[in-house]
């Protein structure tokens, strides 16, 4: 596993805002597609190409074009949406699946309750989007179900991590067989009793999308 924090003063920038209390969901949506798009960068370092030729207006020249089967992006929901649109910014011609999973406030575990995947991931990169690597069991699980279906090669982005988010990883893909590198804005101090990160910037998915009341 290979832990990549992106130190770029305008990803520092945005995250002061995004964890600002003060900081509307408007904003924040607004702030977390532009950061998203920033940490894209970085995570795509080493998507897969294969040379292309094109005619310019003067001569043939030799470029690249993404290797066919094409990136998978899995969000995973309901906060990684949040984060979307700033990856797709970057890589339109990506394929797009979702994971639907929660967190047990009680056990602090990982449940799966959506899956919009295809059956057969064999050879596809894939990139999941969370902004939030707190325990940790999302994650692991996220990446053990694409690796399950087939998946090669996985990169996570994040925007905040906590030091035991970041170990309990390491530690339940410690046998995975595929490479797997974890692409965040920042590595925070801890988590609390409740499983948050500290200082973090609160609930991801509540401060995106509002608290829906019953």
């Amino acid at each position: 596993m290979r832990v990549i924090v992106a130190d770029h003063p305008l990803i520092a920038h945005k995250l002061t805002y995004l964890r600002a209390q003060e900081t509307d969901s408007p904003t924040f949506r607004r702030l977390t597609e532009e950061l998203m798009t920033l940490l894209a960068y970085e995570a795509t370092r080493e998507v897969r190409v294969e040379p292309f030729t094109i005619q310019t207006p003067v001569a043939l020249a030799e470029g690249i074009k993404l290797s066919t089967p094409k990136p998978l992006i899995v969000p995973i929901l309901r906060a990684g949406l949040g984060m979307l649109e700033g990856m797709v910014r970057l890589l339109p011609s990506a394929e797009v699946g979702f994971l639907g999973m929660a967190r047990d406030e009680e056990t602090l575990e990982a449940v799966t309750y959506a899956n919009r995947l295809p059956d057969d991931l064999s050879g596809r990169q894939c990139y999941v989007l969370d902004p939030m690597l707190a325990t940790g069991g999302t994650l692991a699980m996220s990446v053990r179900y694409l690796v399950d279906r087939g998946a090669d090669d996985i990169t996570a982005i994040t925007l905040l991590c906590a030091p035991e988010g970041i170990a309990a990883v390491e530690r339940e893909l410690a046998d995975l067989d595929v490479p797997f590198t974890l692409v965040t804005g920042a590595i925070d101090e801890r988590l609390d009793d409740n499983g948050y990160i500290v200082p973090g910037l609160g609930d991801a998915g509540d401060r995106l999308y509002g608290v829906a009341v019953q």
